[in-house]
């Protein structure tokens, strides 16, 4: 009998649930205009629901006092509180504000947690592919420039290496992440900036200073976080651009894109392909590239899978099949040539993760594993264009192999109270095996670094204005390493456990005036980084980066302090930010050439612990867009790179007269001031114009000058890179949209012009923008 009753026991419950709940209706617009799809629900409930294609919704609201929250992509969240009286049902009509500057923006990189920009209690900044798109960026090493903070350098003419500095610190400080995990190992930060094409990219965010506390080591100077694309809605498309490098070299490419999602939004999948063919460009006429021939494949696909309204299983792959090569005479085998580095990459990027919450949303947990795969044929050598039988032996023993696995496995624990404080808690296990091997230079890095992370931290709103977030992460690191070259070994064997911690907070002085200041505590463990992994020549010879025998831990303190100023003048939005940083290294690690030759004639350089040193300076951004169709941003960084005693760069041996050591109290190829501007004009609804640009101040960057050895630290000039692009859209037929682009990137050629040039060229002086003058036409279509 009671399994009878029990459910007239339910439906009576409910019925009398219902009978004190209010109906809530509505339309959601923008100018006049529906805004379809929006979300619109009670905060801090679990009652929510979507607009229809008209804007219109209908809500059942408990009664008492509650806050609506309505959300949609682009637009600015609102929030409205009304009371709520048995029986009376309510219209409540909401008028949404373009988000311009994407403030009400959800990112993950600040916490880990899904929050939006404006309530990080740090400052994350995204990077969408509206602005990829006006810089005409074709990679991620592309695109990075245009924020406070950010510079992308190129550091090689044979292979074009590149990395991206945050806060005026190398690029192995700065942690690269593939969807929020840390499987983008040191060797892809070699050439991975130019392996990630942008039409895969949903977003990349950054948070600048220190995130070891979140995401291991080796994040000292922030985060970059590459958000791969999720499928949203059914859609399709195919881009293909052209580009002429000083008018002359052609950069192809071609990408595809599609999106399927089943009609209850339960599950879907994006996949995309791209193709980039480049040829090598030669900027002085000495027959050496300056920017290396380039040929990229890769394909990918993420899908997601919802069970039930609880429970999300996400699945992504990428593999990147990447060819490049400079030097001289291109069209011949490697080793009859006077100068070549070649190298010939196969990448896979795949992870897999499950999400489960409970009915109120106030708990949730996710487990994950994400690896990354790289096989890589590489040829790093020369002189063996038929000179000699030495030469040509020489060059036979150039050629290399190396094979790379990172993995990252681990599970997250949300806590949501009711009084919206949040306790987040974790264990994460990363894994980086690294075997790199030349055998005719008796070349080996055979390094595995194992990493066992236990995190937390405290999400405090003790009053509406005010947000601190305390944490702290707690690692074991094993670093087993064995390096030789030629007659020199030298071995790695740390085990350690770091503490981790940090502590940020958000204030909100008025609704317009934000403050947010944080310090955050760093490390990185003595082993092989991207610069070490990288071989360059000079003076016909190879260089090789070795760790020295007393290499220590790295440690650093990072500090900041901003202001967030936000206001509408009429239909103006307007964003100012001022940010201070000031960054303190312990025994950072530095690059030292030796003098010393090895039995090969290579030269030897060391990885060693120098003297403290200090990174200080602001970042300035400002925001300005008088209305929807015209946004204006610019941004600057003032720094100083500083080492508190005068650091060695180069080491005389004595062995050749008159030369000596070179030391410098800065740091090399830090410029302390650069910046960038966009503008984006919505001419009309078929025609609009970007203008996007990257400054570049003077810095000092080493050169050699002879085959000896000797150093010689040039002041470089500064650079201004603009770029124009004009796009026209029409559609000849009912969703079928079509795009043609056209325009200039460096338009005023602003290149460095006293690259060395010939076979014993120094391969790593070079500096400033990425490309010359460059034309480009552009091509899309489909149902985007």
């Amino acid at each position: 009998m009671k399994h009878l009753l029990l459910p007239f026991f339910l439906s009576c419950s409910f019925a009398f649930a219902q009978n004190n709940q209010t109906s809530v209706s509505g339309t959601i617009t923008s100018n006049d205009n529906p805004v379809p799809f929006a979300t619109i629900y009670i905060n801090g409930g679990t009652a929510g629901t979507d607009a229809d294609v008209d804007g219109n919704y209908s809500l059942n609201v408990p009664e008492g006092e509650v806050t609506l929250v309505v959300q949609f992509q682009d637009f600015r969240t609102q929030r409205k509180k009304i009371s709520i009286i048995a029986g009376e049902n309510l219209t409540m009509n909401f008028s949404l504000t373009v988000d311009t500057f994407g403030l009400d923006e959800v990112v993950v990189s600040a916490t880990r947690n899904r929050i939006s920009k404006k309530e990080a209690p740090v400052i994350v900044k995204v990077l969408s592919p509206k602005l990829f798109n006006a810089t005409q960026s074709l990679s991620l090493a592309d695109g990075l420039n245009y924020q406070p903070g950010v510079r992308v350098e190129t550091n090689c003419q044979n292979c074009g290496f590149t990395q991206v500095r945050l806060n005026g610190l190398g690029g192995q400080y700065t942690q690269v992440l593939v969807n929020s995990r840390p499987v983008f190992s040191a060797l892809n930060g070699v050439y991975g900036l130019e392996q990630i094409p942008v039409s895969i990219i949903d977003r990349v965010e950054v948070v600048r200073s220190g995130g070891s506390a979140l995401f291991g080591s080796n994040a000292i100077a922030g985060t970059v976080n590459v958000i791969t694309k999720e499928p949203i809605n059914d859609s399709w498309e195919v881009k293909t651009d052209l580009g002429l490098i000083d008018g002359k070299s052609a950069d192809r490419n071609v990408n595809l894109n599609g999106s399927i999602v089943s009609e209850d939004l339960s599950s879907g999948v994006t996949v995309y392909g791209i193709f980039r063919d480049r040829d090598a460009y030669d900027a002085n006429g000495d027959g050496f590239s300056e920017i290396t021939k380039l040929t990229n494949n890769s394909l990918g696909a993420k899908t997601f899978l919802r069970p039930n309204d609880n429970s999300r299983i996400g699945f992504d792959f990428t593999g990147i099949r990447e060819y490049r090569r400079g030097g001289d005479r291109i069209e011949l085998a490697p080793q009859f040539t006077d100068i070549t580095e070649e190298l010939d990459h196969t990448t896979v990027f795949s992870g897999l993760d499950y999400e489960l919450w409970d009915d109120t949303r106030k708990n949730s947990g996710s487990v994950y594993i994400s690896v990354q795969h790289t096989d890589r044929d590489s040829y790093y050598g020369g002189l063996g264009g038929g000179r000699t039988r030495a030469d040509s032996t020489a060059a036979n023993n150039a050629f290399g192999k190396t094979t790379d696995l990172a993995l990252v496995a681990g599970t997250k624990y949300t806590h949501n109270f009711n009084n919206e404080d949040v306790i987040t808690a974790g264990i994460e296990y990363q894994l980086n095996d690294t075997d790199d091997a030349i055998p005719g230079y008796n070349r080996l890095v055979d390094q595995k670094v194992n990493s066992l992370g236990l995190y937390a931290q405290y999400e405090w709103k003790p009053v509406e204005a005010f947000t601190a977030l305390l944490g702290a992460r707690i690692d074991h690191v094993n670093v087993d390493g064995f390096y030789t070259i030629q007659n020199v070994e030298r071995s790695s064997d740390v085990s350690e456990t770091v503490l981790s911690p940090r502590l940020t907070i958000l204030y909100n002085i008025t609704n317009e005036l934000q403050f947010r200041g944080g310090y955050a505590r760093g490390f990185r463990a003595p082993q092989a980084f991207n610069e070490d992994l990288h071989i360059s020549s000079v003076g016909g010879e190879q260089r090789f980066v070795i760790l020295s025998d007393d290499l220590e831990s790295e440690f650093s303190n990072a500090y900041t302090a901003s202001l967030n100023f936000t206001k509408d003048y009429n239909k103006t939005q307007t964003n100012l930010l001022v940010e201070g940083f000031y960054t303190t290294l312990k025994n950072p690690f530095t690059i030292v050439s030796t003098g010393n030759s090895l039995p090969n004639g290579s030269i030897l350089q060391e990885s060693r612990n120098g003297s403290g040193a200090y990174v200080a300076g602001a970042n300035l951004e400002l925001s300005v867009s008088p209305n929807p169709d015209l946004m204006f941003q610019a941004g600057a960084t003032i720094q100083r790179s500083i080492y508190q005693e005068d650091q060695l760069l180069f080491e005389a041996d004595g062995s050749v007269p008159g030369e000596q050591d070179v030391v410098l109290d800065e740091f090399v190829r830090s410029p302390n001031v650069y910046g960038f501007i966009t503008a984006n004009w919505a001419i009309n609804e078929a025609l609009n114009l970007d203008v996007t640009g990257s400054y570049t101040g003077s810095m000092i960057a080493p050169r050699v000058v002879s085959e000896s050895g000797f150093l010689d630290l040039v002041d470089t000039e500064d650079f201004l890179d603009m770029t124009t692009k004009i796009t026209y859209h029409f559609d000849p037929i009912e969703n079928f949209h079509v795009e043609l682009s056209g325009g200039i990137q460096n338009i005023f050629d602003s290149y460095q012009d006293d690259f060395d040039k010939g076979a014993l060229r120094d391969s790593d002086y070079i500096y400033g923008p990425n490309r010359p003058r460059t034309f480009f036409i552009g091509l899309k279509f489909g149902d985007f």
